[in-house]
């Protein structure tokens, strides 16, 4: 019989259940083994709930027990130092979005996992629903032809009181608004379809809420294949919805949903005299389990078949900086009022030590900035 593999997670707050959720899903394969929290009465309960052997008051105990998957759901400011500690303990990490607060910290994630050998991941679940994998399979065998144009919106909406933790709305502990902590997962899996991006041409606005940070973000991109996207990272929209559409040569590919999309909530369009696209999207879509959400548990379920086949698994630090490199990009640009490109964002830039670059054109409401 094989042994569940054990997990542990860091942070028992709202985020954590989702992850303590994949992990029940998943098993027998995977467990979880302990919990850590700075309110050990919230760890003890949340240990109850999802059947934790053991609670730790510090992360020192936690990882003494040598879990084989440490899961960071604390607050954003503490992802890169948790996660370095568990890698020099010689444990691999998933952390929660955003995975650090700038590209310096990336950056040094990054150096610790080479250094280390051991694998440093970001959730990014978007990119592992069925529906998303079948897009870029038949991007990959050039079926649909080039990309040419895509949309990408976030349009989501959160209420003041939302913002009444300490340490939401601000640049020195979340990082930033939307285009950091909600619109990030749709543009992951737009960069995770069209691949490099060359430029970034933003603004960047606090339309509304009570916050150091922006709620509104939007962006053009060119991409290294030609293709251009627009994106829209909102907190002030009243009628929520995620979207992506993509419009290759011979097909639209689009999705709308909200938090997980299933199988449904695609539909490809193809061009004239491209219609055997349309077929194949619809024979392999009915192949796949369509009431499957693109959720923690699809990510974990990948993880843990690259773990059992010795494949490395996603997303790892340095695919995920290129996402947060895009979004340092698109603070940039939007202060800067100026066009950012792909790698222009230098250790001795000010958006490379923080994503409001000192630049941002409000006062602060919450307290001190990066």
């Amino acid at each position: 019989m094989t042994v569940p593999l054990r997990a542990a997670i860091i942070g028992t707050g709202a985020i954590a259940h989702a992850h303590a959720e994949a992990i029940a899903a998943l098993a027998p394969r995977i467990e979880l083994a302990a919990v850590v929290d700075v309110d050990v009465d919230r760890a003890r309960a949340f240990a109850d709930r999802f059947g934790a052997a053991a609670v730790h008051g510090d992360v020192d105990g936690l990882l003494a027990e040598r879990p084989d998957l440490v899961h960071i759901c604390t607050p954003p400011q503490t992802h890169v130092p948790l996660a370095i500690r568990a890698l020099r303990a010689g444990i691999p990490v998933l952390v929660e979005k955003p995975t650090a607060l700038s590209l310096a910290e990336m950056d040094e994630l990054v150096t610790v996992a080479c250094e280390t050998g051991v694998p440093a991941l970001t959730v990014f679940q978007h990119r592992f629903g069925d529906a998303a994998q079948r897009l870029m399979r038949l991007r990959d065998e050039g079926v649909l032809g080039r990309p040419l144009v895509a949309v990408c919106e976030t349009l989501w909406y959160r209420s003041a009181d939302y913002f009444d933790l300490p340490w939401r709305g601000r640049w020195d502990v979340e990082g930033g608004g939307p285009t950091m902590g909600h619109g990030i997962h749709q543009f992951d899996l737009l960069l995770a379809v069209l691949g490099s991006w060359r430029r970034v041409s933003a603004v960047a606005a606090r339309q509304a809420l009570p916050t150091d940070t922006e709620d509104v973000s939007m962006a053009l991109v060119e991409f290294d294949s030609g293709a251009l996207a627009s994106v829209t990272n909102s907190i002030v929209s009243p009628r929520e919805v995620s979207r992506l559409r993509f419009d290759f040569e011979h097909a639209t590919v689009e999705v709308e949903h909200l938090y997980g999309y299933t199988d449904a909530d695609w539909t490809l369009t193809p061009a004239p005299g491209h219609e055997h696209l349309a077929e194949r999207w619809s024979a392999e879509s009915s192949a796949a389990d369509a009431a499957a959400t693109s959720s923690h548990t699809s990510q974990l379920g990948a993880i843990l078949d690259a773990f059992a086949t010795g494949r490395e698994p996603g997303v790892a630090a340095d695919d995920a900086r290129r996402t947060l490199e895009f979004a340092a990009a698109t603070y940039a640009s939007a202060f800067r009022g100026m066009p950012v490109r792909a790698g222009e964002i230098p250790a001795d830039d000010p958006f490379y030590r923080s994503m409001d670059g000192g630049a941002v054109p409000w006062p602060a409401v919450k307290g001190a900035t990066a």
